[in-house]
């Protein structure tokens, strides 16, 4: 295993758009990271752990993406797949789908954490939506998601005063509360 303490890219790990063939691969990577990120929030038993039917939605989202900007990319150790991140144009009202680019998702395999995955994952997202044209990039996180929190942190991001609550299952029972972070890009 080849150690780069530059955190510069070594041979073994890079991020690379996803394809199709990787549906699975995301789909068992979010399975194992729903528990961790619904802690507390909703039971463990209600999450899904099979996921075939959460890759064939994958299948679906990579062959036929509904906008050209919308990308996938993943985390890669040697050809395993060990986290992704999605963007997009941003969707708020508030935001300009033009000029504004969402980080959509970035999750990582829980086992696969404090490897540098996340920070390649990031610095993939942020370069996609500048190639994208986007010059400011908005992430949705859990308000009681302090590890991400401060990790978006530390990497320039910080909130902008934006706040809502996500309804988890449609009835309202369950609902978390989550803070708008930025960032300047380009």
């Amino acid at each position: 295993m080849s150690h780069d303490h530059s955190g510069g890219p070594t041979a073994d790990v890079s991020v690379r758009v996803a394809w199709a063939d990787d549906a699975d691969a995301i789909a068992a990577v979010q399975v194992r990271a729903w528990p961790e990120l619904y802690a507390g929030l909703v039971p463990t038993e209600v999450l899904p752990t099979d996921p075939e039917p959460v890759a064939a939605q994958w299948r679906q989202a990579l062959a036929k993406p509904a906008d050209a900007r919308n990308r996938v990319l993943v985390a890669l150790e040697r050809n395993r797949v060990v986290g992704f991140a999605l963007t997009s144009p941003a969707v708020d009202p508030d935001c300009d789908p033009v000029s504004d680019g969402e980080l959509a998702e970035v999750t990582l395999d829980p086992q696969e954490r404090a490897k540098g995955h996340g920070s390649r994952l990031l610095q993939a997202a942020v370069d996609t939506l500048v190639a994208d044209r986007f010059t400011r990039a908005v992430t949705w996180v859990n308000a009681g998601d302090d590890a991400l929190r401060g990790f978006l942190t530390e990497a320039g991001w910080a909130p902008d005063s934006a706040h809502r609550e996500l309804d988890l299952d449609g009835t309202g029972a369950t609902t978390v509360k989550q803070v708008r972070l930025h960032t300047a890009i380009g």
